[in-house]
């Protein structure tokens, strides 16, 4: 079995992201990059389906600039086998790497596409569910476990109202949420054998495909600074204050 694990190069998460002065976007610059949390944790689970002997191989794929080779390195120091990058210093949109995504698979021929929900910079939490839909292939969101056996992958989800678990046909695209496992550090002695293993470079237009952004940002800013609270002397005026003021009851 074949498993293909997008991985996306985002701000890390330890970093408070700043807006640029022009508040045009972010600014990115000597600002420390890492895997996006979701990701990791799509390449563990893919590692452990190796471990277990479900899975053969793991690629790692990653759309984005040269400096994107970093984040499928440290897949590959995780224990993923090689990668490919489709290098492209576009703004990429979810549609964009749904599109590069389905090409790949039609070259490699996955069983499994495993991927994290959203990435925490965008937040969009749509390549998954579009990279299904353009496969056609069934889907299972925010896995927070995943168990493979006969040609199927049931698929435990977290949704609103608890959990859901999902019996998919194989091939299938999966999307892993925060519970599913805890990703592990990659070894020294790891680290040194991914710099040996192969990375693929592509461009969107071996695909076909155009990443020319569809939307404009206009404005990007700062959330508001959060008010002072205040104290109360008693329950009745805390009471009257959320129901006239906050409006809240």
């Amino acid at each position: 079995m074949k498993i293909l694990v997008p991985v996306k190069r985002v701000v890390d998460y330890n970093v408070k992201v700043r807006v640029k002065p022009d508040q045009t976007g972010v600014d990115l610059a000597n600002v420390k990059m890492s895997m996006n949390p979701f990701c990791e944790i799509a390449v563990e689970e893919a590692i452990r389906l190796k471990e277990k002997g479900v899975a053969t191989e793991i690629i790692a794929v990653s759309v984005g600039p040269a400096q994107a080779q970093e984040t499928i390195r440290t897949a590959l120091a995780m224990g993923a086998d090689r990668g490919i990058l489709v290098q492209t210093d576009d703004t990429v949109e979810p549609l964009a790497v749904a599109k590069v995504l389905k090409a790949i698979v039609g070259e490699e021929n996955p069983d499994i596409v495993l991927l994290g929900k959203q990435a925490i910079d965008d937040d969009s939490n749509q390549t998954g569910q579009m990279l299904a839909a353009l496969l056609d292939w069934p889907q299972g969101t925010f896995a927070s476990e995943v168990a493979i056996a006969d040609g199927k992958a049931n698929v435990t989800r977290e949704v609103d109202g608890g959990l859901q678990t999902v019996a998919l046909q194989l091939p299938a695209v999966i999307t892993t949420d925060l519970r599913l496992n805890e990703p592990r550090y990659a070894s020294l002695p790891n680290i040194m054998k991914a710099k040996r293993k192969p990375i693929d470079t592509k461009a969107p237009a071996d695909y076909g495909v155009d990443t020319a952004p569809r939307l404009e940002v206009l404005k990007v800013t700062e959330p508001p600074k959060r008010e002072a609270g205040i104290k109360v002397e008693s329950v009745a005026e805390l009471v009257a204050k959320l129901k006239d003021e906050a409006g809240v009851i």
